[in-house]
């Protein structure tokens, strides 16, 4: 069984990913994993993600009890993502730059345009755009209910973004995905406008995603 240790590694070392490909800044984002005893390890709350190490992640029960630690102050949105997604072993929140303009600029799309790149129907399905929560309550979780468990990959309006995983690296991952997508297409619509895939090979596509299944890819 993997150790503790490992865990708390893992997830020190995605908040230096995060870091280092522009997602995070200042003490923005957070970062949990369920362990095999069912508690969550979590990011502080206040913390730079370049400055944090190991010692420093906080414990929580999937309750939401505090047993370790002063936990990020958004760790409600963590919580909902495991008590809805029995699948769940990581959550990652991060502001992907891209991701979030999207969001402000066009305020009227219910998701990342899909059927413009094959990656986002094959790697993830859809990335739907939830309605906007002010940061830290409860309704960051509840406004993600009508997507869970279906999506693993989230915009949060105005805010940020949120990817889950059976895994911290595909947690990780997702993240990735969601701010790559969303920077090709702000660079194909900067340079004159969407275009979109033939609705056949959309479906084609879809289909070869079922096959998949809800994977983040």
């Amino acid at each position: 069984m993997e150790s503790i240790q490992s865990f708390r590694d893992k997830l020190v070392e995605v908040c230096q990913r995060l870091y280092s490909k522009n997602m995070l800044a200042a003490a923005d984002g957070n970062v949990s994993c369920r362990l095999p005893n069912d508690q969550i390890l979590i990011t502080p709350a206040g913390v730079s993600k370049t400055r944090i190490s190991s010692k420093d992640l906080c414990l929580l029960s999937l309750d939401g009890k505090v047993l370790e630690g002063q936990p990020s102050s958004e760790r409600l949105m963590h919580l909902y993502v495991y008590q809805n997604c029995p699948e769940a072993r990581s959550v990652v929140h991060a502001h992907p730059p891209h991701a979030i303009a999207w969001s402000v600029a066009h305020p009227e799309l219910t998701e990342l345009p899909s059927t413009c790149l094959s990656e986002v129907i094959l790697a993830a399905g859809r990335i739907p755009f939830v309605p906007y929560a002010r940061p830290s309550t409860l309704d960051m979780g509840s406004n993600m209910k009508p997507f869970l468990p279906e999506c693993r990959l989230l915009i949060l309006s105005r805010h940020g973004a949120l990817s889950w995983g059976e895994s911290i690296e595909e947690a990780y991952m997702g993240m990735e995905r969601i701010e790559h997508s969303a920077q090709i297409l702000y660079l194909a619509n900067s340079m004159k406008s969407l275009t979109h895939l033939p609705a056949e090979e959309v479906d084609a596509l879809r289909a070869m995603r079922k096959k998949i299944g809800n994977k983040t890819l």
